[in-house]
C-alpha cells in the first residue's frame, strides 16, 4: 500500500484529508475554518483502519458542510457567549441566539472600518434624542395647552390660531387618546391609528380628513418633544391616508329668497343688524368669518370696494372686493358709522339669521349666501379668474364647483335685489335703536 492515502468524497473531486505513515503508526491531516481563518488539523490512530474510519468521517462532514466538533477552547468560549446572552435575555426580555449576535457584530464590524463597535455606539447615542415614555392623554393635554397662546388677539390683532378650530381639534384629541387608555405616545403603531379612524365609518371623509389632520399635527410635536423618534412612520398608516372629499351639491339662495331676507331684515328692527352681513356675504361674495370681523372703516376707505385686510381674509391674503350698485345702495345708509360691523358673536348670528330664515319659510342652506355669489357672478362674467379674485379663492375651485350652476339671466336677477326708498329711513334708525 503507497501512502499517503488522499481522501475524496466518494473517491472523487477535492482531496479533503490525507493519510501519511509514520513510525509506529499512522497520522490523520486535514484543514477547517475556525473564526473565519484555515487551520491545520492532525491526528494519530495505531492502525490504518482506524485512521481510515476517522478519515471518512472527517471528509463527509466536509464534503456535507458540517461544522467539526469543536475545541475544548471553542466550547469554553461558546458556553460563555450562551451565558452572556442569557443575561441579556434577563435584563431586557430578548432573546436572540448565538448565531445572530454573531452575524450582527460581524456586518458592524465591516462597516465600522476598524472603528470599535462599542465607539460607534457612544457616538451614535450623542447624537440621537432619546424617547421619554409620556402617556397619550398626558401629552394630549401639553400639546392643547402649548397652542391656546395663539388663540388670544394681541394689539387688536387677529390670533394665530383660531378659537373655534381650536376648540374642534381638541375635542377631537381628546377623544383619540381616550380611545387607547393606558397607552404612552411611543407605544402608538400603525394598527392603532387604523382602528381610531375606522371608528368614525359613519362621518363624513370631510371630517375624518379633519381628524387626521389633527392626529398628524399632534404626532409633528410629539417628535418635537421627543415622545416618538423621528423616523416612526406612523403617517404611512392606511388610516392616516386622505380620502377623496364627496363636497356633494352645491346649494344656494335664490334671487326671491335674497330680496326676502334684505327686505325684511329692513323692516323689521329685531332683524336689523343681520342686514350688512347679509348683503356682505351676498353680494359681494365674503365668508361670514370675514363679514363679522370686518369694520366700517373696511366696508368705505376704498371707495366702490370692500377691503378684507390679510388679517380678517381666511387665507390671511388681503383682497379688495368690488361693490356692485345693489350692494352699495343697500350699505349707503351705514356711511358715517364706525366700529364693527357686527357687535356680537358669530352664535348669535346664526341664531338670529335662523330665525328670519324660519319667519320666512326658507331652507337653510350650508353657506347659501357665499355660494349664490360665486355661482351668479361666474354665470354673470363667464371668466372663472375674476370670481375668483372676488370671492378670496382659487380658480380651479371656482371652475370646479360653480361652473353651469346658474343662468346669466338668473344672475341678472341676483345682483339687481336692490333696497325700496322707503326702507332706508326704517333702516337706519332700526339699527341706531338696535345696536
Amino acid at each position: 500500500m503507497k501512502f499517503p492515502k488522499r481522501l475524496r468524497h466518494r473517491g472523487k473531486g477535492k482531496v479533503l484529508a490525507t493519510i501519511y505513515k509514520q513510525s509506529g503508526g499512522y497520522r490523520l491531516y486535514w484543514r477547517e475554518r475556525v473564526d473565519g481563518k484555515p487551520k491545520s488539523r492532525m491526528k494519530d490512530f495505531p492502525t490504518y483502519s482506524e485512521a481510515k474510519r476517522e478519515g471518512d468521517k472527517v471528509v463527509s462532514a466536509k464534503a456535507k458542510g458540517a461544522v467539526m466538533p469543536l475545541s475544548p477552547g471553542q466550547t469554553s468560549d461558546a458556553m460563555a457567549a450562551i451565558e452572556d446572552l442569557q443575561r441579556f435575555y434577563q435584563a431586557t426580555g430578548k432573546r436572540i441566539s448565538v448565531r445572530f449576535a454573531v452575524g450582527v457584530y460581524c456586518e458592524a464590524a465591516r462597516k465600522l472600518n476598524g472603528q470599535s463597535l462599542s465607539e460607534a455606539v457612544d457616538a451614535y447615542l450623542n447624537t440621537v434624542a432619546t424617547v421619554k415614555r409620556v402617556d397619550l392623554s398626558e401629552a394630549v393635554e401639553q400639546f392643547i395647552a402649548s397652542r391656546e397662546p395663539k388663540t388670544v388677539a394681541k394689539d387688536g390683532k387677529r390670533p394665530q390660531l383660531s378659537p373655534g378650530w381650536h376648540y374642534i381639534v381638541s375635542m377631537w384629541l381628546k377623544e383619540f387618546a381616550g380611545t387607547f387608555p393606558g397607552h404612552a405616545v411611543c407605544d402608538l403603531g400603525k394598527e392603532h391609528l387604523n382602528t381610531y379612524t375606522a371608528g368614525h365609518a359613519k362621518v363624513s371623509a370631510r371630517t375624518r380628513n379633519g381628524r387626521r389632520n389633527a392626529v398628524k399635527l399632534f404626532l409633528k410635536w410629539a417628535v418635537e418633544r421627543d415622545y416618538l423618534t423621528a423616523n416612526h412612520r406612523l403617517l404611512s398608516a392606511d388610516g392616516l391616508a386622505k380620502e377623496k372629499e364627496d363636497t356633494g351639491e352645491v346649494e344656494f339662495y335664490t334671487p326671491k329668497e335674497l330680496r326676502a331676507m334684505l327686505d325684511t331684515a329692513s323692516a323689521k328692527a329685531e332683524f336689523a343688524r343681520l342686514l350688512p352681513v347679509i348683503a356682505l356675504c351676498g353680494l359681494a361674495g365674503l365668508r361670514l368669518q370675514e363679514a363679522v370681523r370686518l369694520t366700517w372703516e373696511d366696508v368705505f376707505r376704498v371707495g366702490g370696494h370692500i377691503e378684507v385686510s390679510s388679517a380678517k381674509a381666511k387665507t390671511r391674503q388681503r383682497r379688495l372686493v368690488t361693490s356692485c350698485q345693489s350692494l352699495t345702495r343697500w350699505l349707503a345708509m351705514y356711511r358715517g358709522n364706525t366700529g364693527p360691523v357686527w357687535l356680537h358673536n358669530l352664535d348669535r348670528y346664526h341664531d338670529e339669521f335662523n330665525e328670519l330664515l324660519e319667519s320666512l319659510g326658507i331652507t337653510a342652506k350650508r353657506n347659501g349666501l357665499r355660494h349664490a355669489f360665486c355661482s351668479f357672478h361666474y354665470a354673470l362674467h363667464a371668466n372663472e379668474s375674476l370670481t375668483a379674485q372676488q370671492a378670496g379663492n382659487s380658480p380651479q375651485m371656482i371652475h370646479a364647483h360653480y361652473k353651469g350652476l346658474a343662468t346669466a339671466a338668473e344672475a341678472k336677477k341676483w345682483f339687481a335685489v336692490v333696497p325700496a326708498k322707503a326702507a332706508n329711513v326704517i333702516q337706519l334708525s332700526a339699527i341706531r335703536a338696535n345696536p
